[in-house]
């Protein structure tokens, strides 16, 4: 992942070990996945869990009001701040 990141210029940048304040989003996300998704489910393949968190994933970007966003969906969002890429996001 490293020289990856240096063939593309990408600066790596880690949160400090025990401190989830770091990056308190990303820890809200994973933790939101697990309990919502992981946790509920038994995959029975990777074909059914490409299929099952994708679905998560729509609904959590499109549907679902995020609070850091004014209780908005991220899909709502991007669109209002004139991003109208279609990304799958987290």
């Amino acid at each position: 992942m490293d020289m990856w990141a240096y063939h593309h210029g990408t600066r790596m940048d880690f949160s400090r070990p025990g401190k989830p304040t770091d990056n308190a989003f990303i820890e809200t996300f994973n933790g939101s996945l697990r309990d919502e998704c992981l946790n509920v489910h038994w995959f029975e393949s990777i074909d059914h869990a490409r299929d099952v968190i994708g679905q998560w994933r729509a609904d959590y970007n499109e549907s679902r009001p995020h609070m850091a966003l004014g209780s908005i969906p991220p899909g709502v969002f991007a669109r209002l701040a004139g991003n109208t890429t279609d990304r799958q996001g987290p």
